[in-house]
């Protein structure tokens, strides 16, 4: 696995911090591709552990959010199936670049999450 592939991997694979909740997902887009195209130096940077922590950090919030409203009996906007693995960096930056930039400049991380997630896993009605 290259080193490139590898930061890429490490995207969202660290453990959550508390402030990507409110994160403009414009902004994390941005920075996240950034940091892409510096390669193998990305690995070096601290804005990379940063960047990767508030990623997690606003998957986990969107997860908490969508359980806590199909407990409160409203519809959930994703579903996925039980035995659903997990997303993958790059699928999850391919998502959150097919959110248009007016959009994603107007919504916190834990919105395009949610919306990411919500075009993988449809619900069925």
């Amino acid at each position: 696995m290259s080193i490139v592939r590898y930061a890429s991997l490490l995207l969202l694979a660290v453990p959550a911090a508390a402030s990507a909740q409110s994160m403009n997902a414009e902004l994390f887009y941005k920075r996240a591709v950034a940091l892409k195209a510096k390669g193998p130096m990305a690995l070096l940077s601290r804005e990379l552990k940063l960047v990767m922590n508030e990623g997690k950090a606003a998957g986990l919030q969107a997860r908490a959010t969508r359980l806590a409203a199909v407990k409160a009996g409203q519809p959930p906007r994703y579903c996925p199936p039980a035995a659903a693995k997990g997303m993958g960096p790059e699928e999850y930056m391919t998502g959150l670049g097919e959110i248009p930039a007016p959009a994603r400049a107007r919504i916190t991380m834990t919105e395009a999450t949610t919306r990411v997630l919500a075009r993988k896993f449809p619900c069925r009605a």
